[in-house]
């Protein structure tokens, strides 16, 4: 990952989910949440967003983006969206985004944000309040040799998404760094 993107380098106590498996007293010997998970974020103030990767039985999948962004960033990417919708298009279809995630993920306003209009071409895009590209994996990709060469060709083709929106959050309308 770090080959493509700058990530910070925490313990995996920070960024490793475990599988729960305290049984002393149960009658059920099941695990609590019989799931592996890891998140890593972006490297650096101006580097936001993150990638986060679950390996669970029947369950399997990658996301990369922005799951909760503060009210400042949401409104800089929403403002960069009804300006430049174009663009936004432009990222989202490129063959790497279309084929490994399809359309931006997470909860969404029922109606049109404060200051924007309903009926702008990017209303879809703006009721976003998470911008979240996931790829799901089934259980024999993920048992497979190739599958951590897979992860990474799919953590790799997500690039143009986030180089777009280090770029929106952190320069001004002229261009300028902000940060």
């Amino acid at each position: 990952m770090n080959t493509h993107d700058e990530l910070e380098n925490e313990s995996g106590k920070k960024t490793l989910y475990r599988i729960y498996n305290d049984v002393r007293f149960s009658k059920d010997k099941a695990p609590y949440n019989p799931r592996f998970a890891l998140s890593l974020r972006r490297a650096a103030k101006y580097r936001r967003g993150g990638y986060y990767l679950q390996i669970k039985p029947g369950n399997c999948f990658l996301a990369c983006g922005f799951f909760a962004p503060n009210p400042s960033d949401l409104k800089r990417i929403r403002e960069d969206i009804s300006v430049n919708f174009q663009q936004w298009n432009t990222i989202l279809n490129t063959e790497g985004i279309r084929l490994n995630f399809g359309d931006i993920q997470g909860s969404k306003l029922t109606t049109a944000p404060r200051g924007f209009d309903k009926d702008n071409q990017a209303i879809q895009l703006l009721r976003q309040k998470q911008f979240i590209l996931r790829h799901d994996f089934t259980d024999q990709e993920v048992m497979s040799d190739e599958f951590l060469t897979i992860v990474n060709k799919v953590y790799k083709s997500v690039r143009p998404f986030f180089d777009h929106m280090t770029e929106i959050l952190t320069t001004n309308a002229d261009g300028e760094l902000m940060v």
